[in-house]
């Protein structure tokens, strides 16, 4: 399937939420809000990070900026720049020590999103997988704390309608999808 530069797609309904897993550009989704994997000075970077600075312009870092910085677990909004979204919330993960704060700090990531989605009302969320890229988190450990985190989510009242996790690599997609199966 070759839609928003996607390579594989995966769905499942929750709640009346979609839940999609894509192989792809995160830059090319149609979303409300694209997630960033941030670092926590909101200084830009490599991978997913700076592909949505590139994609989405000055205007994301200026905002950045005026910001100053998110700690490790949380998320800011800004706007989304020259991005067909709304907003990019940029998500701060953990680097990966292995130790239990690591599981905490990551699911608080993808929570922090999440309520983000909640408090500015958006239906469509598009997220990358936080922490496996520079971060180092291993795929198979991150995926089911992504998805878990999302799914407690969903199955509560919300004003989602659908939420996305776009994934760079045959590597990244197997990892959710063998994640994905063991929900059900």
């Amino acid at each position: 399937m070759m839609h928003w530069g996607i390579v594989f797609m995966s769905t499942r309904t929750i709640n009346g939420v979609t839940l999609a897993l894509l192989q792809g550009d995160i830059v090319k989704v149609q979303a409300d809000a694209i997630v960033n994997a941030a670092n926590s000075a909101l200084a830009g970077g490599g991978g997913v990070d700076g592909a949505i600075h590139r994609a989405g312009g000055p205007s994301i870092m200026q905002a950045c900026r005026d910001i100053g910085g998110c700690p490790t677990g949380s998320a800011v909004a800004t706007d989304a720049g020259r991005l067909s979204a709304k907003y990019v919330f940029h998500a701060v993960g953990p680097i990966y020590r292995g130790n239990p704060e690591d599981e905490r700090l990551l699911k608080s990531a993808y929570q922090s999103c999440l309520d983000l989605a909640e408090q500015y009302k958006i239906e469509s969320i598009a997220f990358p997988s936080l922490s496996t890229g520079i971060y180092g988190y291993p795929l198979h450990l991150a995926a089911p704390i992504a998805l878990r985190t999302i799914t407690e989510h969903i199955k509560k009242p919300t004003s989602l309608k659908q939420v996305i996790m776009v994934l760079y690599g045959d590597s990244s997609y197997q990892a959710f999808e063998d994640a994905l199966k063991t929900f059900g």
